[in-house]
């Protein structure tokens, strides 16, 4: 009976040693992944509305990835803003993985101004440099990026009564994006040149109101910020990707 015992005893000691000899932990021992989202009013907390980074705090950890989420958003935010807060808002908590997403306060032409502005409020050629600025810090320090367009904007009368005048034309629809969408289009070529992946939220947004019976408008709170709807698709599209490049492949 002695030796049963301990031959038992020998078993279960080599079934624990293999268990923690291997890379993957129990996941309550696992180190949560520290991800930042970092971006402008459509990014930030807004009152009670469930922000996309809310969403991924509460919703990776269920799907087996311990995550801890900071929401680096601030309104009004522009790239430039942001190069001058990476330091402190990002670098220094110290990220895992880090998703960018600016592009509508960039590409704006403050035409409701005396006298209106002519010029985005950071030019095209700038917003790269920005981005690509960002980017090159994070991957010299080998911290993961995310890269993401803005959401596309639709007229409603506020905005319209500021921002209806030229270049805008506030008789196309999409007239709101008339720059915003080639600020789009730079994100998408500065993913590929970065080799980072890209959520193009502005194509979802634009996709979803292509749909039958479907608007771009129901993912909006006032033609511009993500309603819950829209929280909600930004979230379905970016935790797929988090979870694809936080995986042991991808390191």
């Amino acid at each position: 009976m002695i030796h049963r015992a301990t031959t038992c005893l020998c078993c279960c000691l080599m079934l624990t040693i293999t268990l923690f000899s291997t890379n993957e932990l129990p996941a309550a021992d696992q180190k949560p992944t520290t991800i930042v989202t970092f971006g402008d009013s459509t990014t930030a907390p807004r009152g009670p509305l469930v922000v996309y980074s809310a969403i991924l705090a509460k919703e990776l950890p269920q799907q087996g990835v311990p995550v801890k989420v900071i929401n680096a958003g601030i309104g009004g935010n522009t790239t430039q803003n942001a190069v001058a807060r990476f330091e402190k808002d990002v670098l220094a908590r110290q990220p895992d993985l880090v998703v960018i997403q600016f592009g509508i306060n960039d590409s704006a032409v403050d035409v409701w101004k005396n006298p209106p502005a002519t010029k985005s409020r950071v030019s095209q050629k700038q917003y790269e440099a920005n981005l690509r600025s960002l980017i090159d810090q994070l991957q010299k320090r080998k911290i993961k990026v995310i890269l993401m367009t803005s959401n596309s904007l639709r007229w409603i009368p506020r905005i319209k009564k500021l921002y209806g005048k030229p270049p805008y034309d506030p008789e196309d629809p999409l007239g709101f994006n008339l720059f915003l969408k080639e600020y789009a289009q730079s994100v998408r070529e500065i993913a590929r040149e970065k080799q980072v992946p890209l959520v193009d939220v502005y194509k979802a947004f634009e996709e979803y109101g292509k749909q039958p019976g479907q608007s771009t408008d129901n993912l909006l709170l006032d033609g511009m910020h993500p309603n819950t709807a829209g929280q909600r698709k930004v979230a379905d599209l970016l935790i797929p990707q988090i979870k694809a490049t936080l995986s042991p492949q991808q390191k």
